[in-house]
């Protein structure tokens, strides 16, 4: 009697464990309701590549002549009405073997533009891609469901919605002299796409444009917030959209310094 006394112990020990971890992990998705639309961030290369201060192998900034030229992203968010977002709504740690058929793609659109490494959800430090998972990804059910469909669902948005293509044809070409007028870029985009983007400027350079899509992934207006990530805060009437400036690899006369991967500047 006294072994099944123990044993009967035991289970309910593992049970009372294994509910509360249950009930830990759902009040932390319930904490967070469901989010309300998607924004796709794009960071323009030319802004920030030209303030980069350190080189390292993950920094596409320093490819030299295989440095990224056109929008790439930055990354899939989902967004709440209010301005607000949802993050880090499960623990699902990246595991970059889930995509590693998306890797060669993901290298060339999607491309770290830093050396550094962000934090992750859980106070360690990992990659861009792991950082945008766990923080961005695991918010994205019940559209999004698992690591692989994240990434790919994302470059097949990127694909679809060109925005470098968009803004070439309207006659917005990277250049290091010219300045543009913000509404014809905005302009731009609202005539391709239907939908009115969001802007976001450093200096007078652009840096990031978001496009903003309902949960089925046709295009929306973005919400507009009076603070910094907004146009009519961070940009002005006319912006520039700088053209690339070869870093590190091939000679060029730009001062960077070499420093191991994970160190240097901090990714966003």
């Amino acid at each position: 009697m006294a072994s099944l006394s123990v044993q009967t112990l035991l289970v309910l020990l593992v049970f009372v464990t294994a509910s509360y971890c249950m009930i830990e992990e759902a009040s932390a998705i319930e904490g967070q309701r469901e989010f309300d639309y998607f924004a796709l961030s794009l960071q323009w290369p030319g802004t920030y590549c030209r303030h980069t201060r350190h080189c390292c192998s993950q920094n596409a900034c320093c490819r030299g002549a295989n440095a990224p030229t056109e929008f790439t992203i930055h990354g899939l968010w989902p967004d709440y009405n209010d301005g607000t977002w949802p993050a880090c709504c499960t623990r699902s740690d990246f595991n970059e073997k889930e995509i590693s058929t998306l890797h060669d793609a993901l290298e060339k659109y999607w491309p770290s533009l830093s050396c550094g490494s962000p934090s992750s959800c859980h106070g360690t430090k990992g990659s861009f891609w792991a950082h945008e998972w766990e923080k961005h990804g695991t918010c994205s059910s019940p559209v999004v469901h698992d690591e692989y469909s994240y990434f790919s669902t994302t470059l097949n948005v990127y694909f679809k919605y060109n925005v470098t293509k968009v803004l070439n044809e309207a006659g917005y070409v990277p250049s290091n002299s010219e300045k543009y007028p913000l509404g014809g870029i905005v302009s731009a985009i609202e005539n391709a796409f239907h939908a009115t983007p969001q802007l976001v400027c450093s200096k007078g350079d652009l840096e990031e444009l978001r496009l903003c899509f309902y949960k089925d992934f046709k295009p929306r207006d973005c919400v507009i917030q009076n603070d910094m990530y907004t146009s009519k805060s961070s940009c002005p009437k006319y912006v520039s959209l700088p053209a690339y400036v070869s870093l590190g690899l091939d000679g060029a006369g730009t001062e960077v310094s070499w420093v191991p991967d994970n160190e240097g500047d901090e990714a966003l």
